[in-house]
């Protein structure tokens, strides 16, 4: 592989999404070779698995289930869209990937982060992101954006309540302990501007 994966995580509201479009045109107009994507989705078939894990009518939809899902769509997106374009030297950008599965299913759903971990080897291998940011904001803070945001999609997630966000925020925090060479945090609640400097910072000293 001559390329670099990059995630980015975090939980509802921390505002990576609006972030990785902006990180994508200025590494772009510094002449990196970018391809951003996102999951689930990405791809048709990640997509149409999106559909279904993220609609809030699915509200009687188990755990593991959900779990699967999302290692499904993993899979296939990783074949189909990132290591394509890790193949032939892009740098993937892309909106959440293994960890948050680890922190939604597998601390805040309480299925274990060891056996959802089991679950997404499968998937995917040794395939491991190089860089993960994440965007790290308290939960009330984050959904408080969301309420703000009329643009947003709101999805099943968002009917959870700030229990399971808290559990979430925590999932990420042992996360980072478990891999700290490879997730860098990034202090989510400060002006827009700063959060994409700090997060650039972040990617060209891993490009270097």
């Amino acid at each position: 592989m001559s390329g670099y994966f990059i995630t980015l995580e975090g939980g509802e509201g921390a505002g990576k999404t609006s972030v990785l479009r902006t990180l994508e045109k200025k590494l772009r107009d510094r002449g990196y070779p970018i391809i951003t994507t996102r999951e689930p989705g990405g791809i048709e078939i990640a997509e149409k698995i999106r559909e279904i894990i993220l609609n809030p009518e699915n509200i009687k939809m188990d755990a593991r289930t959900e779990a699967l899902l999302y290692a499904a769509a993993r899979r296939q997106h990783l074949i189909e869209k990132v290591l394509p374009a890790l193949k032939h030297g892009k740098i993937v950008l892309c909106d959440r990937f293994i960890d948050s599965s680890l922190a939604y299913q597998g601390y805040a759903r309480e299925l274990g982060i060891e056996g959802v971990l089991k679950i997404n080897q499968f998937a995917i291998v040794d395939y491991m992101p190089s860089l993960t940011l994440l965007f790290n904001i308290q939960p009330e803070k984050g959904l408080k954006r969301i309420e703000k945001n009329l643009d947003r999609e709101k999805n099943r997630l968002d009917l959870e309540d700030i229990k399971f966000h808290t559990k979430v925020y925590n999932g990420y925090q042992i996360l980072q302990e478990m891999y700290p060479k490879r997730i860098k945090v990034i202090n989510a609640d400060q002006a827009f501007e700063k959060v994409v400097s700090d997060a650039l910072h972040h990617i060209i000293s891993h490009l270097q």
